[in-house]
């Protein structure tokens, strides 16, 4: 059908005028939809992906090794395997209930604040298509990396406990104790100090990367375990050496090169950010192993190998809280400190107190944890070179160091009573949480895996 030049010029003109109402109503519409338009990346997701296997690979081997070579050579085997299945189980419990009650529920209100529900039970819900949100806006990575990035600090996070408790608990006694220390302690810390309705979350205290989460949780979980448990035969009477210091130095040396994936993965995109908290982690543990060997080599006469690596430790450790808060100076004086500091839990405290914490976990994560939670409110302040969060004109110092107390005590006070409460009841299912005097003696390689680390 034909049209006229004067109909289809009549038509156009209408339409041009129409034209400014048009937009202006499409306006509204298209703001909205690029409100709700969000972006995944390939590079954010890749980043992710590797930032997951490099802690796994400081779980296992890494934490494995460290551990390993820190025990005497007849118990080699059952620190290996306590921490390797440790892990597996953790793994599989995320998978069901831990990650729906760590990260969902309701954003406000009752028990929200403290734990989350059962709305993703199973996994329920979470798909290849879904996806979850970074510190960008309108950018965000695939749900499941998100999920296995954070099923590794789960899993992670209890194995460090290991290393408390080591040579003298039955392995079925730490298996038990474990599965619920990781349900009542880990998964409401976590909820409260990393989602977004959580206490801790909203009252606004600083930790990047699982200061109060991981190393304070699990340091005084292994503080109050070994004492409940009691001191291994011989403890403050005889020699009790690492059997081999080189098995240890390789799992410090897997620990740090992992904790990149730790720090600067918990940025959960590929940017400047990420490049600044890796910086942070290469800093910060190497001022506190050099403080570490200077400071024992002036209380103690000598800088040995042991205390370098444990220094190293102590400082990623440290700044594991203020990774992506610290300015470059900042992380090395956090670092420098908490060496230091963590010496002085290890060599004074524990010998003042008479407690058997085997490995020092508690003088390593738990006090290293505390000195790097209470550090990141000094070192993020923008004055210092620091990344706050927020106007950096309205940063203040004091008061960022309270709210950082404050998550700190909530931390150790939670943990110290479900670690006790979880003690007990496996004490009570087991009819005693350690293996007999006998079997002690004999080492745990032996007598509860029936074998050798060395033949």
């Amino acid at each position: 059908m034909k049209v006229s030049k004067l109909a289809g010029g009549a038509a156009l003109a209408s339409l041009l005028l129409a034209l400014p109402a048009l937009a202006q109503e499409a306006a509204p519409a298209a703001e909205a939809a690029a409100e709700v338009v969000a972006t995944v990346d390939k590079g954010d997701t890749t980043w992710m992906l590797v930032s997951t296997i490099l802690v796994i690979a400081m779980t296992i081997p890494g934490l494995a090794l460290f551990y390993g070579g820190l025990v005497r050579a007849k118990n080699m085997l059952s620190v290996l395997m306590q921490v390797f299945a440790g892990f597996s189980m953790m793994a599989i419990l995320w998978v069901i209930y831990g990650y729906s009650l760590a990260f969902n529920g309701p954003t406000e209100g009752g028990l929200s604040a403290f734990i989350g529900d059962f709305s993703k039970l199973f996994l329920s819900g979470v798909t290849p298509a879904s996806t979850a949100a970074t510190f960008t806006a309108g950018v965000e990575i695939p749900e499941l990396t998100f999920v296995i990035f954070q099923l590794t600090f789960a899993a992670i996070t209890p194995a460090l406990i290991v290393g408390a408790i080591a040579e003298r608990m039955k392995f079925g006694a730490v298996m038990v104790f474990l599965a619920i220390w990781f349900t009542f302690s880990y998964l409401p810390i976590a909820h409260m100090v990393w989602f977004g309705g959580g206490y801790l979350f909203g009252l606004g205290a600083y930790d990047f990367a699982g200061g109060t989460v991981v190393h304070i949780n699990a340091g005084v979980a292994g503080l109050v375990a070994a004492i409940v448990l009691g001191p291994r035969v011989g403890f403050m009477k005889e020699p009790i050496p690492p059997h081999n210091l080189v098995w240890t130095f390789v799992g410090a040396c897997l620990l740090w090169v992992g904790w990149f994936g730790f720090n600067a993965g918990s940025n959960l995109e590929a940017t400047g950010l990420a490049a600044q908290a890796t910086l942070n982690t290469i800093t910060a543990p190497a001022a506190a192993a050099l403080a570490w060997a200077i400071a024992e080599k002036f209380t103690r006469g000598h800088a040995s190998l042991l205390g370098a690596a444990s220094g190293a430790v102590a400082g990623l450790v440290a700044i594991t809280p203020a990774a992506g808060f610290a300015g470059s100076m900042g992380a090395i004086v956090l670092g420098a400190v908490a060496g230091v500091v963590c010496l002085w839990a290890v060599v004074t405290l524990k010998p003042m107190f008479k407690y058997d914490d085997a490995l020092d976990v508690f003088g390593v994560h738990g006090v290293g944890g505390i000195v790097g939670a209470l550090g990141t409110a000094i070192v993020a302040a923008p004055s210092l070179g620091g990344y706050a969060l927020g106007d950096p004109a309205a940063y203040n110092i004091g008061s960022q160091f309270v709210t950082q107390l404050i998550a700190v005590v909530i931390a150790i006070v939670w943990s110290a009573v479900v670690t006790l409460v979880a003690m007990l009841i496996v004490k009570a299912i087991f009819g005693g949480a350690r293996v007999p005097e006998s079997a002690e003696s004999d080492g745990l390689d032996i007598s509860s895996h029936g074998e050798h680390a060395y033949n």
